[in-house]
């Protein structure tokens, strides 16, 4: 099933009782999980769903269920995400403490860079994260250089509905060369071992090839964005890889060539513990792996620029005043379908249609129909 030189590379970076494991993990069925957004829903959903340790609000489903006919979803209630991609979220939450006094200091607060984004899930961990412990003395900047995807990234941030969260698209070398963050965050595009479960096109793509070529485009981003982070400042390295060269190799570069220095919190069950960073692996957890290392950037200089020089997008929708209309789950799905409906005891008017107390968008209620208002590209279309 998997090619020779993936098990011995995985071998070598993980032992081989531990590969073992991994390997055995990787032929069971991928796990199911969600994050909820605190800032539109704290309790979970879905019954006898078991809290994930290493993220406050994420749980892992007993089944998938199909999230495209669930209201909450499309309101931005939760968020879908395999539950090992929520650890970099886990390190940023360590290393907020540190961060404080850079919130008295600056205007706007907190400036972070997710340099790598879409589709979205790392962004949307960070910035609950960060409003939680802010509120609103911070920024964050998702960019994702592929225009596809970029569209996506900028759906996910919209739904979410965070309006201190700006998206762009730009390649790493176009951020320039001021200090204009204090954390970036380089989920980079890796061989993608973590993806083996949910994608047999990963499995069949794989080569040692296509491992050193990630490793080279990865340590390219690195040295591209490496100016915009400020001295003394935070890099959150991550990839959904088992490797060493992808992973601590990457991390050792950073520190020899860059002039970082790696930071170790010591074990962080159930994380594997590697020379670098943390690695978490199938069969020790329920997700599908991830690898994440923290660097801080030796020197004390503080940020400079302006963030006004990104021309960011900040896609998140402000809700009109309108009256609020609580729609049954039959009406919701309706709605989102992009279907008439009709609302006789509504008032009459624009209005912000609910479910679950959350909004799902604007209608216009006119008499014997209520026009549907929600926007053609969200709509839901599979049948209902």
């Amino acid at each position: 099933m998997f090619d020779p030189d993936f098990i011995a590379l995985l071998e070598q970076s993980v032992g081989p009782e531990t590969a073992s494991g991994v390997l055995s993990a990787l032929g069971e069925a991928p796990s199911v999980s969600i994050r909820l957004n605190p800032s539109r829903l704290r309790e979970c959903p879905f019954p006898g769903a078991a809290p994930v340790r290493w993220n406050p609000w994420a749980y892992l489903l007993k089944e998938r269920p199909v999230f495209t006919l669930d209201p909450l979803f499309h309101a931005g209630g939760y968020y879908v995400q395999d539950s090992s991609a929520m650890f970099p979220g886990a390190l940023l939450r360590r290393l907020l403490p540190s961060l404080e006094p850079g919130v008295r200091m600056l205007e706007p607060g907190v400036r972070m860079l997710d340099l790598c984004a879409a589709p979205g899930g790392k962004t949307t961990d960070f910035a609950a994260s960060l409003r939680e412990a802010f509120g609103e003395r911070f920024t964050l900047i998702a960019n994702e250089v592929i225009r596809s995807r970029f569209a996506v990234l900028r759906s996910n941030v919209r739904s979410w509905g965070d309006p201190r969260v700006g998206v762009v698209s730009r390649d790493p070398s176009a951020f320039g060369s001021e200090p204009l963050f204090d954390v970036i965050a380089a989920d980079v595009p890796c061989s993608g071992e973590g993806m083996f479960r949910k994608e047999e096109k990963a499995v069949e793509d794989w080569s040692m090839d296509t491992v050193r070529l990630c490793t080279a485009r990865s340590r390219r981003i690195l040295t591209d964005i490496w100016p915009v982070l400020r001295e003394g400042g935070l890099m959150l390295y991550s990839t959904c890889t088992f490797n060493h060269f992808e992973n601590d190799d990457t991390v050792a570069w950073m520190a020899s060539e860059l002039g970082a220095e790696v930071l170790d919190f010591g074990p962080m069950d159930p994380a594997v513990h590697t020379a670098h960073g943390y690695l978490m692996l199938p069969g020790r957890v329920p997700g599908e792996g991830q690898y994440a290392a923290v660097l801080r950037k030796k020197g004390d200089a503080p940020l400079g620029g302006s963030l006004a020089t990104l021309r960011a997008e900040f896609p998140a929708e402000s809700i009109p005043d309108y009256p609020r209309w609580e729609l049954s789950r039959a009406d919701a799905l309706k709605y989102l379908h992009g279907d008439a409906l009709s609302l006789p005891d509504a008032p009459l008017g624009l209005l912000i249609l609910t479910y679950a107390g959350l909004p799902l968008g604007p209608a216009k209620n006119i008499a014997r129909r209520c026009n549907n208002l929600y926007p053609k590209d969200r709509r839901i279309r599979m049948d209902i």
